[in-house]
């Protein structure tokens, strides 16, 4: 089944809306200006309840079916990064510092495009529950949803959500019925020594030789620790410590960021760096403070639901439904703990990389998104 007409013939329409978008982006849960743009468009199609100001500035739209029936959501993260911007198009950010550089605007087009298809249509029974998102970059916001309480008050049952994705194949979708994108943790590590003068170390309390042993010890929590048919990243990725070439600090610091697919694993990897950690200060003879900051749990589909989706994907496009994990994380995570559902990448085709100040999300696969969404709400959710 190919992309329907009434979706395909609003194609400029969507390409309108996620341009604009793209020159206003906002940050976090600061998307107050976006959350306008969204909400007057679904009141223009008819939408039946509009709830807005969810996690600040985010909002949970309902269309009502046919009949009685469960609710489905439908999710879009709707934030920018804090990125200049370098395409050079005509659409590009008109907010010094600030980007789409994630293609959460083509996430709202997509989204908005299928609400208006399924507002006019309703060709399901049930209800639909159009979730716009803030702070997807780093806030949260999924979470913030979650915990406000969006899947009680909705009555939402399961819920699905697509992302762009750069350098795959246009057009195809790629899914896998578990782990998909991983946890992110990120674990800040201060040691304090005696500071001296660097002609004299017998008489300082070195913590910047103790850092360079920390950060290889840190290599063996994966090599030696994590099984070898599992998957962990720990990454060092910042160390600071002294100001000048004759003088031995008393202070350094360092951060890394964790990634892991499994509750067991991501458990595993804190508890060997913070052993690590604490033995290497020891062994030093250096204070220690460990700051270990747990962001996002790993993307995780339920089987059944990406099994579906991957189903009703196959009526539009070729599909992977047994695609790679990633390594970056996600806050869909959290609606994924809370109800089943699943998450799937959408192939853009051949560009510049997500988070890249040259990215810019590609219109042509939009339309297809929409109808994914649309197709999904139909095909789980039958009239009569």
């Amino acid at each position: 089944m190919p992309v329907p007409n009434s979706i395909a013939a609003h194609a400029e329409e969507m390409t309108a809306w996620r341009r604009h978008l793209h020159a206003h982006p906002e940050l976090d849960f600061d998307c107050h200006r976006t959350a306008a743009f969204i909400a007057a468009r679904l009141r223009d199609f008819g939408v039946d309840e509009l709830h807005e100001g969810i996690a600040k500035t985010g909002i949970v739209a309902i269309i009502n079916g046919t009949g009685d029936g469960p609710t489905i959501g439908l999710r879009s993260d709707m934030d920018a990064l804090p990125i200049a911007e370098e395409t050079g198009v005509a659409h590009a950010s008109t907010i010094p510092g600030k980007m789409h550089a994630c293609g959460h605007d083509g996430h709202v087009a997509m989204l908005l495009g299928a609400a208006k298809y399924l507002a006019e249509t309703r060709n399901f029974s049930g209800r639909v529950a159009l979730i716009f998102q803030p702070a997807e970059e780093g806030g949260g916001g999924a979470e913030v949803m979650v915990a406000e309480g969006i899947m009680e008050r909705f009555g939402i049952g399961r819920v699905f959500g697509i992302h762009n994705w750069p350098n795959l194949p246009k057009g195809v979708f790629f899914t896998n019925p578990g782990p998909i994108m991983a946890s992110v943790d990120t674990a800040t590590v201060t040691l304090r020594g005696k500071g001296g003068h660097g002609a004299m170390p017998h008489t300082t309390v070195d913590p910047v030789i103790a850092m360079a042993s920390l950060v290889q010890a840190l290599q063996t929590v994966v090599s030696r620790n994590v099984p070898a048919l599992d998957q962990v990243v720990v990454s060092v990725t910042q160390i600071h410590a002294g100001s000048a070439s004759n003088i031995i600090p008393s202070e350094a610091w360092m951060t890394a960021t964790i990634r892991a697919f499994t509750p067991g694993m991501r458990d595993l990897a804190e508890q060997r760096i913070r052993d690590i950690v604490a033995g290497q200060a020891a062994s030093f003879g250096v204070e220690v403070d460990i700051d270990y900051e747990r962001g996002y749990p790993p993307t995780i589909n339920h089987p059944e639901e990406a099994a579906f989706a991957a189903r009703v994907a196959a009526e539009l496009a070729e599909v992977d439904a047994d695609t790679p994990r990633q390594m970056g994380a996600e806050d869909f995570s959290y609606m994924l703990q809370a109800r089943p559902g699943a998450y799937l990448f959408l192939g853009a085709g051949p560009g510049a990389g997500l988070h890249n100040p040259g990215f810019d999300f590609n219109d042509e696969i939009a339309p297809l998104g929409a109808a994914f969404f649309a197709r999904l709400v139909e095909t789980a959710q039958p009239a009569g």
